[in-house]
């Protein structure tokens, strides 16, 4: 094989060029395939899908959740941070609008549910009082 000076793809020693090997003019990283340049990974135009965050969402879950443990204290807080998303979803600012409701709705049972236990042990108390003993 001979050298051609006005080829600047033929290496003047005999070599194969390196296919792996930085392009000039390309960025870097970006090495042409076996088919050509690399494509878009969402096409022409498209702009890759944007995550919202879910944090009002989760927080709502989670406090509800541990509200059983903490006497319907965390469960408060929860359905407050479940109310906050829901709005925020519905702005379009959030996701997650499953754990929003689900952290609503487990807030205002385990509320409930201690607003019950809390109302047997006081008409318990009360009758145990008035109980008359000769």
């Amino acid at each position: 094989m001979t050298h051609d000076p006005y080829n600047p793809k033929q290496d003047p020693y005999g070599q194969q060029p390196d296919p792996y090997a930085q392009q000039p003019g390309q960025p870097y990283g970006q090495q042409p395939g076996p088919y050509g340049p690399a494509q878009p990974m969402y096409g022409y135009g498209y702009p890759p899908p944007v995550q919202k965050p879910q944090t009002n969402a989760i927080l709502a879950l989670v406090l509800s959740c541990v509200g059983v443990a903490t006497c319907g204290v965390t469960a408060i807080v929860g359905v407050i941070f479940g109310h906050i998303a829901m709005a925020r979803i519905k702005r379009g600012e959030e996701d997650g609008r499953g754990m929003a409701l689900a952290g609503v709705i487990v807030g205002y049972v385990v509320i409930a549910g201690y607003l019950l236990y809390l109302a047997v042990i006081v008409i318990a108390i009360i009758a145990a009082a008035n109980q008359n003993t000769y």
